[in-house]
């Protein structure tokens, strides 16, 4: 796993009627792009996090 700063992180969700979580990479922590990533999600948390194998990056959009 590779990401950037502005990056999402889309966490799936591993049980039935729970949502996905999505939010923005703030830093990336681990060397070339590896985790762990502090991440905001939209409700304002932030957090750091090491993504299991139910995670992606999706690479920011360009501006």
């Amino acid at each position: 796993m590779h990401a950037t700063a502005g990056d999402r992180l889309h966490i799936h969700s591993r049980a039935v009627g729970l949502e996905d979580r999505v939010g923005e990479i703030l830093e990336v922590r681990g060397q070339e792009g590896a985790p762990p990533y502090l991440v905001r999600f939209p409700d304002g948390h932030e957090g750091l996090v090491f993504p299991g194998p139910d995670s992606l990056v999706e690479p920011r959009k360009g501006d």
